[in-house]
């Protein structure tokens, strides 16, 4: 595993294929895939399990409640697809 701290997440999440409305607080690329936000590991096993055609999954924003945020979960987390081409495709996990 390799880390690295940057001040340039929204230029990194761009080349990775995040637009700008659905980007992350953090980012990781795991097995081939982008995940973008506090994902639940939940759904992060589920793409590594099902690998879908897809570039990645993101949870926008910084949720209250998600793993890593203090507050109450409000309701059930929305994780976006991002599509090969860029975009998004829809949902593609809740928790």
């Amino acid at each position: 595993m390799t880390v690295r701290p940057t001040h340039d997440l929204t230029a990194m999440s761009r080349a990775a294929g995040i637009p700008d409305d659905v980007q992350g607080c953090h980012l990781s690329m795991i097995d081939g895939y982008v995940v973008s936000g506090h994902v639940p590991i939940g759904t992060v096993n589920k793409l590594l399990t099902e690998r879908p055609d897809i570039k990645g999954v993101t949870l926008p924003g910084m949720p209250m409640g998600s793993p890593g945020m203090s507050g109450t979960k409000e309701g059930p987390f929305e994780m976006l697809e991002i599509k090969k081409s860029g975009g998004v495709g829809g949902v593609y996990a809740k928790e």
